[in-house]
């Protein structure tokens, strides 16, 4: 006598982390299942109100040969900036007059690194994804601004940072609302011609980066690679395609052959 059919939706949930194929006790789901929901509860939450260790990320970039300044949105504090999304997007005055001393000429390419809705994912990927991203950078011969660090930033604080310091393009690294299955990811959005009312539209999203999802290597190439398709198109948004997979998959081959 054969056992009991086995459950199709027990193989496909090998391949997700998506809460499929949880199975049940009764009518009630399996104990292990509940409590994995509620830490995953826990680290969302915990990912939202973390707090950036900005003297730690200033010193992991020091190391990487970056100099940095900090600055912080109109939003005083963590509760502030969770319930006005429209004051986490303008700097405030202080910030404003620490980022025109670095202005200078102006730059091509000013990278904002900016918690966002999850700390924990700016702690984890924006120093490797920086590691990976500058040699790809020095091939393009770009001119670097300082790299911002910001405080309940959202994704057009970038538009102010980078009308502050002159640049070209802006990259704003910054950590995406965590979900059940991952707290730790980040985002990078890229802008041309950065300027207040910039809509979503008229950036390129890199989503996902985490050691799980797409790594900071890969995210890199995706990045180098619109960087360098934005100055020569001198635009960036729905209109410029992300071609940049063909690149990635020559790199990694090299790689997997010791090359």
């Amino acid at each position: 006598m054969t056992g009991a059919p086995r459950d199709p939706w027990a193989r496909l949930g090998t391949w997700t982390p998506a809460r499929i194929a949880l199975g049940r006790a009764g009518a009630s789901l399996p104990t292990h299942e509940v409590l994995s929901f509620a830490l995953a509860h826990a680290r969302a939450r915990d990912a939202v109100h973390a707090c950036l260790d900005l003297a730690a990320l200033a010193s992991d970039l020091k190391l990487l040969g970056l100099t940095s300044v900090e600055a912080s949105s109109m939003a005083r504090d963590r509760v502030t900036y969770l319930r006005r999304p429209d004051l986490g997007r303008q700097l405030d005055h202080a910030s404003q007059d620490r980022l025109t001393v670095h202005r200078g000429d102006g730059c091509d390419l000013v990278v904002l690194i900016g918690d966002g809705l999850s700390a924990t994912a700016v702690a984890a990927n924006a120093v490797p994804l920086m590691s990976a991203l500058l040699p790809l950078l020095r091939k393009l011969e770009l001119k670097l601004g300082a790299v911002v660090i910001a405080q309940n930033a959202r994704v057009a604080l970038g538009d102010a940072v980078g009308v502050s310091l002159g640049a070209r393009l802006v990259a704003v690294l910054i950590g995406e609302r965590p979900g059940l299955s991952a707290a730790d990811s980040l985002s990078v959005y890229l802008t041309y011609a950065p300027r207040a009312g910039r809509t979503d539209a008229e950036r390129n999203c890199i989503s996902n980066i985490r050691a799980d999802g797409l790594t900071p290597e890969a995210a890199a190439i995706n990045l180098s690679w619109l960087i360098s398709a934005a100055m020569e198109m001198k635009l960036t948004g729905v209109i410029l395609k992300d071609r940049s997979v063909a690149v990635r998959a020559t790199s990694e081959h090299l790689a997997g052959q010791g090359k």
